[in-house]
């Protein structure tokens, strides 16, 4: 019998939908013709690829970033990456970006009527350790209206982006926080079909990871594929 373990595909409904009617993008952009599947070559599978080097203490604080302390509620995001098997991944790169407390982006085509924080860039970046761990230091970011339909606003989230060894096996997916009412209103949630799929993009709140005066602490693990995996951005 052979030890290489069966690859386990994700079981419908787990990962998002290519077309949602109600998340009006997906109508523009998913694919009117089958998809062609293209073989990587060697140079796609092998790099480039990123080392501890160009990653500093700092930039997985965003707190720390700026001459100031940025404006909200101080939070702590910690977790593991995780195989389909339970296994860890481990020095894997994680990029975060978000919202700052205010709900905007600190970017030029944000244009919400909100205001932007000279201390809050809002990215970061960290290498997971040995046993797939991570830990962030950030600010909890606020809802935001984004024109999908009538009065439409975004839960408060942070973007994960995971790099393998090569940026062909990016994976991007979004966490979001427990107890917020807005989920059963967005698009973009509710654009995977199965429900416990969906809570899989839902940190928990851990008083374990709670600093004393300093920060709440949510957990939020991420499965990169099989019948567990946190849903992805297609």
């Amino acid at each position: 019998m052979s030890d290489i373990p069966t690859y386990r595909k994700p079981a419908a409904g787990n990962q998002p939908d290519y077309l949602s009617a109600a998340y009006t993008s997906t109508v523009r952009r998913t694919p009117s013709q089958p998809l062609i599947l293209l073989p990587q070559s060697l140079s796609e599978m092998t790099g480039p690829v990123f080392g501890h080097e160009r990653v500093t203490a700092t930039d997985a604080d965003l707190t720390k970033q700026h001459a100031a302390e940025p404006v909200g509620e101080r939070i702590i995001v910690a977790g593991r990456v995780l195989d389909e098997d339970g296994r860890a991944v481990p020095h894997t790169l994680i990029e975060i970006w978000q919202a700052n407390a205010a709900g905007r982006y600190l970017h030029k085509n944000d244009q919400h009527d909100a205001p932007l924080d000279p201390n809050f860039t809002g990215t970061g970046r960290l290498m997971t350790d040995a046993e797939g761990n991570y830990r962030f230091v950030t600010i909890r970011p606020g809802a935001y209206p984004w024109r999908n339909h009538a009065n439409a606003w975004r839960p408060a989230h942070i973007h994960f982006s995971l790099f393998g060894n090569a940026f062909a096996t990016r994976l991007v997916t979004q966490m979001y926080f427990p107890g917020d009412p807005l989920l059963a209103l967005d698009p973009i949630y509710n654009c995977v079909p199965d429900k416990n799929a969906r809570e899989r993009m839902v940190s928990q709140f851990e008083l374990g990871l709670t600093e004393p005066e300093h920060a709440l602490g949510f957990r939020f693990n991420i499965v990169l594929r099989g019948r567990d995996a946190t849903p992805m951005e297609k």
